[in-house]
């Protein structure tokens, strides 16, 4: 549903930046943020139909730094494969986005597709208002090795891997359509043991893949364990890069001088459905141990208290798709990011917002006038408990553009005359 304006009244706003929660009034003209007012600071509001807040928090949509909507597991249906026939592949992805938009992500950046243009087509739906979902910076497969999530076999032929069919490869996303391509710099302790530390690309090649992105105008981000992956990437001009597990000290300095630049998300989700929550689907203590499960969420507890400490860009995103992890969950990595990594819950919150906004290169994640109107109402204060954001019931309205997506809020609707 939607109106031509809107205006939040008795609402706590949490603006995105980190300041405290202020009582106010916001509207909405069109597809912004048209004014946001402290207190009892007048306002002109004729026509705008109002939502009542009651007291519930106004804040921005948040952002998923890691998505894979083209992975089939969702709280809504639980899928145990991610070989699906094409058409029914591109309907669940489609369901996902709904799903991620539905739990308050009005944003996503995709860290890789299991379609080549899956991803594209979606965006593009999306964008057009036929398909209800995130806004999404699109992406194709993972690009590294056969035989890893998103590679099926053959995908990656010899002569790909040669630094003139890099530089195809890249131009050619572009052409169709991405907005980003994922490198695997690095494999993973769950392709194969000992795989954290095989690295995928030489430095020449990433220097390669750099300079034919920068060309084409097309962002890259990669999934990076080791750290020489880290430093690789850092040095090629990746902008989002996944996990950095295994960061050392060098790598950290490398993306301290480069936070302005880039982001990097470590995914907790994952490795914490793996340890706690995945014996019903075979992985038990052991399984997770050998998944590198266990000793990731170790490290990660090391590294990114560090990261934060630097002011690097630390997003949540947390690898959701996977049937004991599956998508609309997305909420629990900023409680992850609290249990596990040392963040307050506002310096969080940011993570999803603020920072996602840059990450998306958008003019979300902040509640201020010119801003666009992706904006969240929740009942309570998630600045005191994030967990309410896992509960999809709190959430009474979902906004994007200043189009209601959702509006189940015991609000109060109507039209108003004159300064408020």
């Amino acid at each position: 549903m939607r109106g031509t304006d809107t205006l939040f009244v008795n609402v706590n706003v949490f603006d995105g930046t980190g300041a405290d929660l202020f009582p106010g009034r916001v509207l909405v003209r069109g597809e912004r943020i048209a004014a946001v007012r402290r207190g009892a600071e007048p306002l002109d509001a004729e026509g705008a139909q109002i939502v009542d807040g009651a007291g519930a928090t106004l804040m921005p949509g948040m952002v998923e730094a890691h998505a894979h909507l083209t992975w089939p597991s969702s709280v809504e249906r639980v899928i145990n494969t991610m070989k699906l026939p094409i058409e029914e592949h591109l309907l669940v992805s489609a369901q996902n986005a709904r799903i991620t938009l539905d739990h308050g992500f009005t944003s996503a950046y995709s860290a890789g597709s299991l379609g080549e243009r899956f991803e594209v087509a979606l965006r593009d739906m999306i964008d057009a208002g036929y398909l209800p979902g995130p806004r999404l910076r699109a992406a194709a497969l993972e690009k590294g090795a056969e035989g890893v999530m998103g590679v099926p076999a053959g995908h990656d032929p010899a002569h790909e891997r040669d630094i003139a069919g890099l530089r195809s490869y890249v131009k050619a996303m572009k052409a169709l359509g991405c907005d980003t391509i994922k490198f695997l710099m690095s494999s993973d302790e769950g392709f194969a043991p000992g795989g954290s530390q095989q690295l995928l690309y030489s430095e020449e090649e990433a220097q390669a893949i750099g300079a034919a992105a920068r060309e084409s105008g097309i962002w890259l981000a990669c999934h990076a364990q080791a750290a020489e992956a880290v430093k690789r990437a850092c040095r090629a001009g990746f902008r989002a890069i996944y996990h950095c597990t295994y960061a050392d000290e060098e790598a950290l300095d490398m993306l301290e001088a480069r936070k302005n630049e880039l982001f990097v998300a470590p995914a907790p989700g994952l490795l914490y459905a793996r340890v706690h929550e995945a014996r019903e689907f075979g992985i038990g203590p052991a399984e997770a141990e050998k998944l590198g499960a266990v000793s990731g969420l170790e490290l990660m507890a090391r590294v990114y208290p560090q990261m934060r400490k630097r002011g690097i860009r630390v997003l949540p995103g947390g690898d959701y798709g996977f049937p004991y992890n599956p998508i609309g969950r997305n909420a629990r990595d900023l409680q992850l990011f609290v249990d596990l990594l040392g963040f307050t819950p506002v310096e969080a919150l940011v993570a999803a917002t603020r920072h996602g906004g840059e990450l998306m290169d958008l003019q979300v994640g902040v509640i201020a006038a010119g801003k666009l109107a992706d904006i969240l109402l929740v009942s309570g204060d998630p600045t005191r408990d994030l967990r309410i954001l896992q509960d999809r019931r709190r959430i009474a309205v979902v906004m994007q553009g200043g189009r209601f997506h959702r509006l189940d809020h015991a609000a109060l609707l109507g039209q108003h005359s004159g300064p408020i």
